[in-house]
């Protein structure tokens, strides 16, 4: 049986393998990841509280962190939205929740997704981040299958310190993130 070995230790093996390929001679100039930020938008149920519930205290049981509200910045007379009123919520992971995430995120949550065939090259910006969609929360180990009433889709997006796309790819490849062929 092959050893699962989690994003953290990858990241330290990825330093040998990439040292030549990127020219490093420091440990230091190794690319890090800063942070994970998981966002959902709630789009025309702003008026539906259950809904918002639902939402806000399941994105929790998928982070393990309280979610924060998004707040419209101003008023949208074409949208009906008012200055301060709820547009969204995030959660934003560092350090060891980061960490434990992409490892649910590569291992549990990639492979449960239906029809998964790799992430697209073009997910990663030219600043070095990697923004993924996954259309149903329900992907999750954590969301239980009888709760399928609503479902939401979120947004998954990785912060590295990498300078362009071309080294972040090399960078999320080597440490596991799953690109398409």
């Amino acid at each position: 049986m092959k050893k699962i070995i989690n994003i953290k230790e990858k990241i330290t093996l990825s330093f040998d393998k990439l040292k030549d390929k990127m020219g490093w001679k420091n440990r230091m100039q190794t690319i890090k990841l800063e942070k994970v930020v998981l966002s959902v938008g709630i789009g025309k149920i702003r008026k539906d509280r259950r809904k918002l519930e639902v939402i806000k205290n399941r994105l929790q049981k998928i982070t393990g962190q309280k979610a924060s509200e998004t707040k419209s910045k101003k008023s949208i007379a074409a949208y009906k939205l008012r200055d301060g009123e709820v547009i969204g919520y995030y959660v934003t992971l560092r350090k060891k929740n980061m960490y434990s995430f992409l490892d649910k995120l590569v291992n549990l949550t990639f492979p449960r997704t239906k029809d998964f065939l790799g992430i697209g090259k073009n997910s990663v910006d030219a600043m070095g981040n990697l923004s993924i969609g996954i259309k149903e929360h329900t992907v999750f180990p954590e969301t239980s299958d009888e709760e399928i009433n609503d479902v939401f889709g979120l947004c998954v997006t990785i912060v590295s310190t990498a300078k362009n796309k071309k080294d972040a790819i090399d960078f999320f490849g080597e440490i596991g993130i799953p690109f398409a062929k």
